[in-house]
């Protein structure tokens, strides 16, 4: 089971990125470690496979701004801990290690954020373009 594999220092918050989350990081040159530190103070950063695999499509197949943005993603992410897990689809994905590492979400993606406020998960997000805020 995903759970199995997840392991996490009981010190740190557990922090999950979905894919819109690590592209806005390139979108709007925020510093997510500084981000972090500041709202969350110490954390470990997870990346769902599925997220992952959707980056590493939008490298090979997205056009322009995407594309590059998605390419400079992965060289980005390679520091965290990618994580297997057996949804497919990178929201399902991303809502399932934040319930089994009682994580937060950072993401800008609305429909997710409507679905992680439904399951009480806490959200960190983009607010004017500039810095990041935890809901």
């Amino acid at each position: 089971m995903a759970s199995d594999r997840i392991c996490r220092d009981t010190n740190k918050k557990t922090v999950i990125l979905d894919t819109n989350a690590i592209m806005m990081l390139f979108e709007f040159q925020i510093n997510l470690e500084d981000e972090l530190t500041r709202l969350v103070g110490k954390y470990e950063i997870i990346i769902p496979l599925p997220v992952y695999n959707e980056l590493d499509f939008l490298s090979k197949h997205g056009k322009g701004k995407k594309q590059i943005n998605a390419k400079a993603s992965l060289k980005l992410i390679d520091k965290y801990k990618v994580v297997y897990i057996e949804e497919k689809n990178a929201d399902d994905s991303v809502i399932l290690v934040a319930k089994k590492t009682k994580g937060i979400v950072v993401t800008n993606d609305k429909e997710l954020k409507i679905r992680l406020k439904k399951d009480q998960i806490p959200i960190i997000f983009l607010r004017s373009k500039q810095k990041l805020v935890m809901e």
